[in-house]
């Protein structure tokens, strides 16, 4: 029987919304949250991430630079988890660090996914274990390297007598479909939170639509939606991922070609844009009495995008996976803290069925502190 062992998962999203970092205990029988919190990403280091994400212009000294300040910023994150927790870093196996990524090409002859975030300098900070770079092992083996908390939801909620599909909301949503026979998929939807976010920064100089209450009082754009929606992107079989390099300002502006909206309709339908994508590809694997979506990430939050899906998913129950004993928030960042764990003990961590990798792999590189 495996021994109880504390490990730490770090995760900064493409919402760029802070670094989410969480202390989990695991063992041969369950995996538990200890300790959670989120820290935020100082405005200069996220315009300097976001240009990078945009494919601005830039030099190799800035981007080593960016990776330096975020391994830095990654290391305080670990020794605050720490503090709150009672903790000490010999308290901990390992740390599992996402980092952030600034570009994610799962297509075409030469496939690359870029995270930045130095490891090698959370190890020597923190004097714990690392494991990092986790998506391009599984991109070597023919699979799209994303989306990788799938195998992690089926760890965690297992086999059911009905579907269930954990649905993240984050920048991009994705979703995990677990089931009733064992089997699993995932792929990334679409479009999260992270247009609405950059529509209301934009147009309200805020981060995000607080409980959604810009949004409810714009009107859907029809013509609008119709055109976003025609995207081929949400017609692509998975294996499928994306992220900030296709669905940005950009995207959303070339769409609305010389059109003049008014702002807050806009971001009504940018809102409907995440819903209608996410529902339309959870229906097609309705299976059961009682098939259920969990919804996790930031978009849980939104009260606005909660009621569309239950209206959209009528058939559906509803629900969160803080509602199912899984904070929502913490989600992720459990999710990077499992994945180390796998990687320490070498054991397979992707799921080809959602990647589309030949063969399971354990995923991730050893970073020692000496």
């Amino acid at each position: 029987m495996m021994q109880r062992e504390l490990y730490i998962g770090l995760m900064s999203g493409t919402s760029l919304d802070g670094i989410d970092v969480a202390i989990t205990a695991i063992d041969s029988k369950a995996i538990s949250l200890v300790a959670s919190d989120c820290l935020p990403i100082p405005e200069t280091l996220k315009a300097g991430l976001l240009s990078i994400a945009l494919n601005e212009p830039s030099t190799i000294a800035n981007i080593g630079m960016l990776d330096h300040q975020l391994g830095l910023l990654y290391s305080n994150a670990v020794m605050h988890i720490l503090k709150l927790a009672n903790l000490t870093p010999k308290d901990i196996t390992a740390i599992g660090c996402h980092g952030q990524t600034v570009f994610h090409q799962p297509l075409g002859p030469h496939r690359f996914t870029v995270q930045l975030g130095d490891a090698n300098l959370i190890a020597a900070q923190t004097g714990i274990t690392t494991v990092a770079d986790f998506r391009r092992k599984d991109m070597a083996l023919g699979g799209q390297g994303a989306p990788l908390v799938p195998a992690f939801h089926q760890h965690l909620f297992g086999q059911n007598h009905s579907n269930v599909v954990i649905l993240n909301i984050g920048g991009i949503a994705n979703i995990s479909i677990l089931e009733t026979t064992g089997h699993a998929l995932g792929f990334d939807t679409g479009p999260g939170n992270m247009l609405m976010d950059a529509w209301c920064l934009k147009h309200h100089n805020h981060p995000f639509d607080q409980d959604a209450k810009w949004a409810q009082q714009g009107q859907i754009i029809p013509e609008l939606l119709q055109r976003l929606m025609q995207d081929k992107y949400f017609a692509l079989p998975s294996p499928k991922s994306t992220g900030r390099e296709y669905f940005h300002l950009g995207w959303l502006e070339q769409h609305m070609g010389l059109e003049s909206y008014s702002p807050v309709d806009v971001q009504r339908t940018l809102c409907e844009l995440t819903a209608l994508t996410v529902a339309e590809q959870i229906q097609p694997h309705q299976s059961g009495d009682h098939p259920s979506v969990y919804v996790c990430g930031g978009g849980a939050q939104n009260p606005l995008l909660m009621e569309r899906l239950a209206q959209l998913l009528p058939n559906w129950h509803i629900t969160t996976t803080s509602q199912q004993g899984v904070d929502s928030d913490a989600m992720e960042a459990m999710a990077f803290a499992w994945l180390a764990e796998r990687r320490i003990h070498n054991q397979p961590s992707n799921l080809p069925s959602v990647t589309g990798a030949c063969r399971p792999a354990s995923l991730g590189v050893i970073y020692y502190p000496d």
